[in-house]
Parts: C-alpha cells; sequence; structure tokens
C-alpha cells in the first residue's frame, strides 16, 4: 500500500493510532497533507486507520463499522467477520487497502487476503511507511519508558524523515483504560 502510514501502539494503559495526512495520486505527486486515516468508531471505544485506495479504504471502514454494531462492539468477532466478508464478496475482493484497528483489549491488521494479524509486542503498523514506523516504535517500546502515545509521536516522525509517501502531518487518537 502506497500513500500513507498508519501505527498503533498498545500498552496496559493506552492503545494510541497515528496516521500521517498525506494522499499521493499517482506516487509522484501530493495532492493533500491533512487527510484524516485515523478514526474513533463505535461509541469511541474502537480506532480504525486505513491504507490503500481511499475510496477502497473508506468502504472498508463503513463496512467495518457494519460489522462493529452487528457484534455488539466485538473487535475480534467484526474483524474476523470483516476479512471473510472482504475475501468472499466479488467486489469487496477487489478493494485495495488494508485496515488497522484496536480497542483497549486488542490490536488487529485486517487485510482483503482473509488475514486478521494480531501483533506480539503490541505494535503494528501499515501503509508504505509503515515499515518505518514499526522498526521506530519497537526500538522506542524496547529502550525506552515512554507512553505509547509518545511512542507513535516520536516513530512517526521518523518514519515522515525517511518515507517520501508520509509527512508531518500527524492525526494522533488514543484510549485509555478506564476512560474509554
Amino acid at each position: 500500500m502506497h500513500g500513507t502510514t498508519i501505527l498503533a501502539v498498545r500498552d496496559s494503559q493506552c492503545v494510541a493510532m497515528g496516521g500521517d495526512g498525506q494522499i499521493t495520486l499517482g506516487g509522484t505527486m501530493a495532492v493533500k497533507h491533512g487527510a484524516r486515516k485515523v478514526r474513533r468508531l463505535f461509541r469511541d471505544r474502537v480506532l480504525c486507520g486505513f491504507a490503500g485506495a481511499t475510496a477502497d479504504a473508506l468502504t472498508l471502514v463503513e463496512k467495518f463499522e457494519g460489522k462493529l454494531e452487528e457484534f455488539g462492539g466485538n473487535l475480534v468477532r467484526a474483524s474476523v467477520e470483516l476479512a471473510k466478508l472482504w475475501r468472499s464478496d466479488r467486489y469487496l475482493r477487489r478493494l485495495e487497502a488494508m485496515l488497522l484497528v484496536a480497542d483497549m483489549d486488542a490490536l488487529l491488521v485486517v487485510s482483503g487476503q482473509g488475514d486478521v494479524i494480531e501483533p506480539d509486542d503490541g505494535v503494528a503498523a501499515i501503509g508504505s511507511g509503515g515499515g518505518y514506523a514499526l522498526a521506530a516504535a519497537r526500538a522506542l517500546c524496547r529502550h525506552s519508558s515512554l507512553p505509547a502515545a509518545e511512542v507513535v509521536r516520536a516513530a512517526m516522525a521518523v518514519a515522515a524523515e525517511i518515507c517520501v509517501y508520509t509527512n508531518e502531518h500527524l492525526i494522533l487518537e488514543t484510549l485509555t483504560r478506564g476512560t474509554s
């Protein structure tokens, strides 16, 4: 997926998800710098970030919201059901996007190949700059005591320095245990 970076970090007290604001057209030109690719869903208890073709990603976010409602906010069940639908539906399986979803209990990468992946370490990223942000976040988690939101801020800044498809306009959303 080219054109964005979405990163999520989950610790015992908080889950933080950040996304850059760059939208790239044709892989050669940045046409928007302040897009909002991270959203709060299901009564502000779920975070969702997307990467890929914008219309495709927004279609998937809408379908995911429907699954969350259908399954009473159960993130894992909604994600699995979305992945099944995405893979089996003739129209949806052509969509070129990925989702990163999280609540206080789970952090998942959801893809059109039927993948629903929960990382071992509470850190996940998608998009063209995802690998850079993921590496920076893992290093910060292992060698500092920064809270999740600060890890996301710092790692996204590193990704923006390296990835031409990632800018420094960060949208950051957090959920905190006891308040969500």
